[in-house]
């Protein structure tokens, strides 16, 4: 590790904690007065925070001329391509059920349960809907570069694969203590399965288009539910049937 290594893992601490610390209390104040402006603001805020710190580490990675294979940046082939479409449809199937629920309600007129704190977090227009496509974009791209790319790059070394993987797993469930004990539970387990999907299938992007397929059908689900609510409502949609799907402002 060079020492522009360690300049990047304290850009990352510093990035993280601004980020638990800083926006998303920011966001907590804000929402409770503006709650639409403030969705968008927090999503615009983590789009530019996490595409920052994936453009230092490509700029480091590129300064070291190190080959990015190092980090897993490749394209899966062979059975590995096939996991991963095999992976790809399964997260599909997964939100038929929460979809048909909601197009089932809205049929009989029935209102549907979300819960009040992921509502105020989840996009409710389609304007809303397009930030939240983005974001999940952005989250899955750039958390993978981190955390399952360059934290278990750098951390191999002295730790071994297994417990780099295993550390890096703890950092990125820490980063989202904001979600509380439940939410930090959640995310350790779908980041143990991104975990398992780099070190399986030998490649960042298998685990990237996964990500980013989840974090979309969260926003989906949750836009399929709310875009009726009336301008400013961030409480649950009253609903009579509960959803699967649990939104945050990304799940992982």
């Amino acid at each position: 590790m060079t020492k522009a290594d360690a300049l990047y893992l304290a850009l990352i601490a510093i990035g993280l904690s601004i980020d638990s610390f800083v926006l998303w209390p920011r966001f907590l104040r804000r929402s409770e007065a503006e709650p639409a402006r403030a969705r968008v603001w927090l999503w615009s805020s983590s789009i530019i925070f996490l595409w920052t710190l994936v453009a230092a580490g490509v700029a480091l990675w590129m300064l070291e001329r190190r080959s990015f294979t190092q980090l897993r940046l490749v394209a899966p082939h062979g059975w590995r391509l096939l996991g991963t479409i095999g992976l790809l449809l399964s997260v599909a199937i997964f939100y038929v059920r929460p979809i048909a629920t909601i197009l089932r309600a809205r049929r009989s007129n029935k209102r549907i349960k979300f819960p009040k704190d992921a509502a105020r977090r989840a996009p409710h227009t389609r304007a809303e809907l397009a930030w939240w496509m983005a974001l999940s974009v952005s989250a899955g791209t750039c958390e993978e570069f981190i955390f399952r790319g360059y934290l278990i790059w750098v951390l191999q070394p002295s730790l071994g694969l297994w417990f780099a993987a295993a550390a890096s797993l703890i950092v990125f469930a820490a980063a989202h203590t904001y979600q509380g004990a439940k939410g930090v539970v959640a995310v350790g387990v779908v980041g143990g399965l991104f975990t398992l999907i780099v070190l399986v299938f030998g490649s960042l992007l298998s685990a990237i288009a996964v990500h980013v397929l989840i974090d979309a059908g969260e926003g989906l689900v949750a836009w399929l539910a709310l875009r009726d609510a009336p301008a400013g409502h961030d409480g649950a949609s009253g609903l009579g049937e509960p959803l699967l799907a649990s939104t945050d402002r990304q799940l992982v």
